[in-house]
Parts: structure tokens; C-alpha cells; sequence
């Protein structure tokens, strides 16, 4: 079977591309021919992925420079899809994650986190998809997380948004069917990135986590990638994650799953 996107090689417009799975996708689109255009807050880092995949594949990689927590970032990014004559294939990307229990933590950082990942997916591919309806091709993965199918105390927001991420997802893959577009919901369990490197988990320590449950970047994405070719519209990359999700649609590991998300909160507050 042909493993190659069913989208011709135009271009891709990536969100959170600075670092992690972003970046990760910014690099094995490259190698396929795509241009692109790499969206993160974090100007200079861009810069250096960007330099480094026109020199390796030469391909046009521009940067832009967007804090998709704000109401000025999402309509910059907006309106570049909207300048865009050939997008194909929009990948929303950016998101982060906090731990602790919502009515005692940051209001605001909660609400940004609304905004990158409902808000900012939402308007991005609203943007994006009238050109690819009316070509009929085109491509959109929005990155959520084995998260979305857990209810686990300390993560309630990162939990409900990456849920909705997939919801959404599965709800415009269905309009979208007769169309060519194709949509896909990537649910990543733990994946080397970034991500557990901000002051929000401070308190990580990633040598509790067994070491067969963690992916790499590069994984993650070339399993996206293909499953895309396949109109697979929820993906959970790694068996291990696989069985993990169908446990937690259990009762009673939904519930042990709650009892151990409260136990962790307890112990990180000593």
C-alpha cells in the first residue's frame, strides 16, 4: 500500500512547529516535498528549524511568529491560511498542559488553554476549509491525546479540550466524507516532546513512568502520517496506548485511574 499522503505536495501550515511533534511533522513533510509554513510563539527556535529543512530538502519553510492564546495571534494565523493559494494540509499542533485541581489553580492559564485548543483549532480550520472542499483534497490532523478519553483529577481542562478536540474532529470528518478532505484526531499517550518542560510540571518526574510507554517524536508523526493516507480518522499510536484507552472506557479502571489522579494531587501538595 502507498504510504504517501493522497494530497499532492503543496503546502503545510503547522502549528506549535518550534519543538516536539511539530517540528517532527515539519520534518518528514519537508522530505516529501512540501513547503511550509511554521506557526509557535518561539520565534528564534523557528527560525532554526526552518534553516535547517531548507538546506536538507529545499523547500520553502517560512516562519511566522503567533501566540495562538490570543485574539491577535489566531486572526495573523487566520489570514495567512486565507492568503494561501495551496494548502493542503493544516496541522494544528500547538497546545500545552498544568496539573492541579481547577477551582485552585490559575483561571487564566486554563483559559488559554481553552483558546489554543478549541478556539485556535476551531477558527484555523474554518480558515482552511473552503480551499480544500473546493479543490477536493486536502488534509487536516488535530493533535489531541489519550487524555481526552480519561477523566483524571488534576488534568480537568487539558482533559475536556483535547476531548472535544476529538469529538470534533470524528463530527467534520463525517460532513466532510464526500468531499476528498480528510480529517484526522492523533491521540498520543506519553511522547518525548517539550511538553512536561514547563514550570507547570515542575513536579514531573518522568522516571515513574515506565519506560515501554513513551514514544518518540518521530515515531508518533510517521504513524500519523500513514494513517492519514488510510482515512483513519481517530488514531492512538502504539498498542500499549491502544489497550490503555479501551481499559480506561472500563468502570472499574475509569475509577482506579480517579483514585490514583487524586492521590498523585495529595502528594504533590506535601
Amino acid at each position: 500500500m502507498n504510504d504517501q499522503p493522497r494530497t499532492k505536495p503543496g503546502t503545510a501550515l503547522i502549528t506549535g512547529a518550534s519543538s516536539g511533534l511539530g517540528e517532527f511533522y515539519a520534518r518528514h513533510l519537508a522530505a516529501r516535498g512540501y513547503n511550509l509554513i511554521l506557526v509557535a510563539r518561539r520565534e528564534t527556535l523557528l527560525q532554526t528549524v526552518a534553516g535547517d529543512l531548507r538546506q536538507k530538502h529545499g523547500v520553502t519553510a517560512e516562519v511566522l511568529a503567533a501566540d495562538l492564546a490570543t485574539e491577535p495571534g489566531i486572526a495573523l494565523v487566520v489570514k495567512r491560511i486565507q492568503d494561501c493559494q495551496d494548502l493542503t494540509l493544516l496541522i494544528n499542533n500547538a497546545g500545552f498542559g498544568s496539573g492541579g485541581v481547577f477551582h485552585q489553580i490559575d483561571i487564566t492559564k486554563q483559559l488559554n488553554m481553552i483558546q489554543v485548543h478549541v478556539v485556535a483549532t476551531a477558527r484555523l480550520t474554518r480558515a482552511a476549509l473552503p480551499q480544500m472542499v473546493e479543490r477536493r483534497q486536502g488534509g487536516i490532523i488535530n493533535v489531541a491525546s489519550v487524555a481526552g478519553f480519561a477523566c483524571i483529577p488534576t488534568s480537568a481542562m487539558y482533559g475536556s479540550t483535547k476531548a472535544w478536540m476529538i469529538a470534533f474532529s470524528r463530527t467534520i470528518a463525517e460532513e466532510l466524507r464526500p468531499t476528498g478532505v480528510r480529517v484526522q484526531a492523533l491521540c498520543p499517550g506519553f511522547t518525548h516532546t517539550g511538553f512536561h518542560d514547563t514550570p507547570e510540571y515542575k513536579n514531573f518526574d518522568r522516571s515513574v513512568i515506565p519506560g515501554m510507554l513513551w514514544m518518540t517524536s518521530d515515531e508518533v508523526v510517521a504513524i500519523s502520517l500513514k494513517a492519514l493516507t488510510r482515512d483513519q480518522v481517530v488514531v492512538i499510536p502504539g498498542l500499549i496506548n491502544k489497550i490503555m484507552v479501551a481499559a480506561l472506557r472500563l468502570p472499574p479502571i475509569a475509577m482506579l485511574a480517579r483514585y490514583y489522579g487524586r492521590k498523585r494531587w495529595h502528594r504533590d501538595r506535601k
